[in-house]
């Protein structure tokens, strides 16, 4: 990596922990804004909570092919400008048009910023750096979220609204700031970023689009993985295990915010650590092992919800599930991203990450609607279906491992010396042209 792409990085990743923390002043409390200082009800801050979702399913399909045709720093750009606007406008919004037009302005915004920086950080690494690049974006957006939430829960009133609109205010500063650090910053050249996925004409991105990523399989069967990775566990977070916490479990809400602490602690503290012991190994293993971590994860809820237990022993049982999720998002945060990155070919790396970015989104937003309902009140099948889902992210990840490159899978034979590569990947070579042979070399 050059001194001038090594500051670019940096750049993108202190832009990144910065927007992160101004989406920490708001994101814990949107319900409650919208529900009760607002006085608008429990329908409409669902509502509220549905529209980005929404915003960014009907953004996602056409982001990836503009950041591959214009680059994505315009996109990063325009996407934190027009998040600013919809966080600050969220702030000043009493009636119910206005809340949903401004939600649905900042969740366009921040669902646009998700594959521009997923793809500045592709373009300013390298296949063998680029698990070190990744896991360092989900470390400091966790950090900067918790610090935010933290920081925002002291500055909070509800009998204020305008406490909040402070915090909406810092929520759209930093969007402005994350526009601001991407303008600074100089981006290499596309066509050296050495991908390591299957081979496809430069115009390909152009030409048929989205269908290149669909007529490949292993970015499909990663899809479908990614689809299951989320629904399992980011889509039943502040949904089915929360409810299913305080109706079978009998936990304090309070307690809510603890196991949550919980979560962001494990992966602040550990991340670094579990990079250096996922690093060297294969990507579909690792994915596998988190598979079956969550479901000893799902089981140590059941045994909280059976009621057996104490109080005590059925509190200490959810909050380590909440940190066991933690320690598999800590193993996913260097794995899955590096990996839809190495399956793009050049010329559509941001497709692919907008086709992956829309995936998580439907899975979040498919997760609490499903969710939600079994965790209220079919409290033992519940438990079941998502052991069940867990225990399949570990088949889906092994027989993802089938379809890819030894260089896909396991990264490190790069950094092993080009003999070994050469021993262990004659496909990945034999499947790209010269220059990225050479990348692969």
């Amino acid at each position: 990596m050059t001194t001038a792409t090594g500051a670019a990085m940096r750049r993108i990743q202190a832009g990144n922990a910065l927007s992160a923390f101004g989406l920490g002043f708001t994101v814990p409390y949107l319900y409650v804004y919208v529900a009760q200082v607002r006085n608008l009800g429990a329908g409409t801050a669902g509502a509220v909570l549905a529209v980005f979702a929404l915003a960014a399913l009907v953004v996602l399909p056409f982001v990836g092919r503009v950041i591959d045709r214009r680059g994505p720093l315009p996109v990063l750009i325009g996407g934190s400008l027009l998040a600013a606007v919809g966080a600050f406008a969220l702030g000043l919004s009493g009636n119910v048009p206005a809340v949903v037009l401004s939600a649905s302005l900042l969740g366009a915004g921040t669902a646009v910023l998700q594959p521009a920086l997923a793809t500045m950080i592709v373009w300013c690494s390298t296949p063998a750096t680029r698990t070190r690049a990744f896991a360092t974006q989900f470390f400091l957006a966790n950090l900067g979220l918790g610090v935010g939430g933290l920081i925002g829960g002291q500055l909070i009133d509800t009998d204020r609204p305008g406490s909040f609109l402070l915090l909406f205010s810092i929520e759209a500063a930093m969007f402005l700031v994350l526009a601001a650090v991407a303008g600074s910053v100089r981006m290499p050249r596309p066509g050296g970023i050495g991908s390591v996925g299957t081979a496809a004409p430069a115009s390909a991105g152009r030409r048929s689009g989205m269908r290149v990523l669909l007529r490949d399989r292993a970015m499909v069967r990663l899809c479908v993985l990614g689809f299951v990775l989320f629904f399992a566990c980011y889509g039943q977070f502040e949904s089915g295990l929360a409810a299913y916490s305080t109706e079978a479990a009998g936990l304090d809400p309070s307690m809510l915010g603890i196991a949550l602490a919980a979560n962001t602690a494990v992966i602040v503290l550990a991340q670094f650590v579990v990079l250096r012991l996922v690093e060297p190994l294969k990507r579909s293993r690792v994915i596998a092992a988190v598979g079956l971590i969550w479901a000893f994860a799902w089981l140590l809820a059941g045994y909280a919800g059976l009621g057996y237990g104490s109080a005590t022993l059925a509190t200490a049982a959810l909050i380590s599930t909440y940190a066991l999720f933690g320690l598999g998002e800590a193993m996913l945060s260097p794995t899955v991203a590096p990996l839809v990155a190495d399956l793009a070919p050049p010329s559509m790396i941001g497709q692919y990450n907008s086709g992956f970015a829309l995936v998580k989104q439907l899975a979040l937003a498919v997760g609490p609607a499903v969710g939600g309902p079994m965790g209220a009140s079919l409290h033992a099948p519940y438990i079941v279906t998502f052991v069940l889902f867990s225990l399949g992210i570990t088949v889906l990840a092994l027989r993802l491992g089938r379809l890819l490159t030894p260089v896909q899978d396991q990264p490190s034979l790069l950094t092993a010396g080009s003999r070994v590569v050469a021993r262990h990947a004659p496909d990945a070579v034999a499947t790209v042209g010269p220059e990225r042979q050479r990348s692969v070399r």
